[in-house]
């Protein structure tokens, strides 16, 4: 049996021992590199793999998430649990934990609780988005519906409501009318609908069908008359995680992209309000930099948080109508307000992409409100728009997500509402559309690669997809879990992939070289939205922000 060492991502100094893939890469600590352990089991199962245990010291705004073993076993690392009363929670969907009370840790030996898990009362409250489109009857066009409803809300609130389809139609409109960045603590209403969207007696039948089949799938009948499904626990690679979560001081805080600076802090856009925050991940100091209010009346948030080539944080406002620059060294923020013609109530620019602005001193950013790009001259500021659907027929939907320039600063972009890659030649300006290879995939956000490849989520494809440049080909991944929607990808040092879901709670890593997938559940309800990799960490290290959960996640892989 071979040994290997490998550093634990973000822990100075703690080495741990990773054996043969059957065991946990805790297997074989000294009790004094381990602060907490114990056996988790059921009168079901007995010693129970895959079960998440959390545990969260007394007035700490950190928890920490560990995954039990192939024999129901879980360890706590020394370093990442320092001396004091903790609580300690999981997370296994068909079990509740027999509460073992409040646990004291020393600084030495390690302290041992086992912990005993049962039948759970109330299976409905445990399933995830996802769970619930597995569970409910429907076509699949049906149930790819429901991937709307989850942007700003779970599923919970539908299947649970008595609502029949009369209400549902007043409830449907209502929701039809809230911006975004919408969700329940912080509803925001739109002032106008974006320019290429269905309505009028189109939008009607639209949403008489969907009231219809969300009132055969809730409540409103009495209890549901079908089967509730239960995706597997993690097992094997998967329990090999250490997930750390980092609560932010209000609930109203959507935390929508995550990203790292050079020097490890993490940084993050505010979906709903108008700030960017920054978290040092070594203390949990928190900060907000205020962010201009350009348009008062207009949903407030931005979104899109990317660097520049000097390391300046560049955003969207969406219904601000401009894009900013965050300066880290001084804190101060820079905006640019479209023209004013361009400047309407629907205006919504959500991606800037600055990448490759060294290339020609232009910005590129996307203006969701009416399905166009725009491209900034930063001497000048003059600004070009592009709009490759301006000559759509009729009621044919059409949504720019993403702009994500290639070396040569050339502009490419994803077609949500459809299944496009576009591109902008920078010197021509000629348009290019690219279908994938899935129908309907909605491709989403992703990344441009060194090579001029770009990565990206297929959301009501279930798939990762990729678009090389230069010979112009496609490749996609399936995702093992059904309904995953993956909304976003990063590619680290080692060529893997990483994607996540607002649907299943899970983090997905992708070998492209064997096609091998490992999903790591998260300790709560997750809404996912950016993915980033730090890659100067061996193994790397994945954060991501829980955009209705107020918490900013690092997720450490110990293989």
């Amino acid at each position: 049996m071979r040994a290997r060492s490998l550093l634990l991502a973000g822990i100075a100094g703690l080495t741990l021992i990773l054996v043969a893939a059957r065991f946990h890469p805790l297997e074989g600590q000294s009790t004094d590199s381990v602060a907490l352990q114990g056996q988790v089991s059921s009168a079901e199962e007995g010693p129970m793999e895959g079960v998440l245990v959390s545990a969260k010291r007394e007035g700490s705004t950190v928890t920490i998430t560990v995954v039990s073993d192939a024999q129901g076993r879980y360890r706590f690392p020394a370093k990442k649990l320092s001396p004091g009363e903790y609580s300690l929670k999981i997370r296994a969907v068909g079990y509740d934990l027999d509460d073992p009370g409040k646990v004291e840790l020393a600084s030495h030996p390690a302290k041992t609780v086992d912990l005993r898990l049962k039948k759970t009362q109330n299976l409905a409250l445990q399933l995830t988005s996802a769970e619930w489109i597995a569970s409910v009857p429907g076509t699949e066009a049906q149930k790819i519906s429901l991937l709307n409803c989850v942007n700003c809300h779970t599923l919970q609130r539908i299947v649970r409501s008595a609502h029949d389809a009369n209400e549902f139609l007043q409830v449907l409109a209502r929701m039809g009318g809230y911006a975004n960045q919408s969700f329940p603590l912080h509803p925001q209403r739109r002032l106008a609908m974006r320019a290429l969207e269905v309505r009028g007696d189109e939008l009607q039948q639209a949403r008489q069908r969907q009231a219809e089949f969300l009132s055969s799938i809730n409540q409103s009948g009495g209890v549901w008359q079908y089967e509730l499904k239960r995706f597997p626990r993690p097992s094997g690679r998967a329990t090999r995680v250490i997930i750390t979560e980092y609560d932010l001081p209000r609930q109203t805080i959507q935390p929508h992209d995550v990203i790292l600076d050079s020097e490890g802090m993490v940084w993050h856009s505010s979906f709903g309000e108008q700030f960017i925050g920054k978290l040092d991940p070594a203390t949990a100091e928190y900060t907000q930099f205020p962010v201009p209010l350009l348009k008062p009346g207009s949903p407030t948030g931005n979104l899109g948080l990317k660097t520049d080539p000097d390391g300046n944080l560049w955003f969207g406002m969406t219904f601000q109508g401009a894009m900013a620059k965050l300066d880290r060294k001084t804190g101060k923020i820079q905006t640019w307000s479209l023209p004013a013609e361009w400047n309407q109530d629907n205006t919504q620019v959500n991606m800037v992409g600055p990448q490759h602005m060294n290339v020609d001193g232009k910005v590129w950013h996307q203006n969701n409100g009416i399905a166009a790009i725009h491209r900034v001259d930063m001497a000048s500021g003059s600004v070009e728009t592009f709009q490759p659907f301006k000559d759509s027929k009729p009621g044919e939907n059409h949504n720019i997500y993403d702009i994500i320039p290639d070396s040569k600063n050339n502009a490419y972009f994803t077609d949500f509402a459809q299944r496009h890659i576009g591109r902008v030649d920078a010197k021509t300006g000629k348009i290019t559309l690219y279908p994938t290879p899935t129908p309907n995939s909605a491709p989403r956000r992703g990344l441009m690669d060194s090579e001029d490849r770009i990565w990206f989520g297929e959301y009501r494809g279930n798939r990762i997809g990729m678009f090389d440049t230069k010979t112009e080909q496609f490749q996609e991944w399936a995702m093992p879990t059904p309904w995953s929607a993956p909304y976003d990808v990063a590619i680290d040092k080692n060529g893997e992939l990483w994607t996540g879901s607002m649907v299943t709670d899970r983090v997905a890593r992708l070998d492209p070289k064997t096609n091998q997938i490992t999903e790591y559940l998260l300790p709560r309800s997750t809404n996912i939205r950016r993915a980033f990799v730090d890659d100067t960490t061996t193994p790397v290290t994945f954060w991501v922000g829980n955009n209705h959960g107020a918490s900013i996640i690092k997720l450490e892989p110990l293989d």
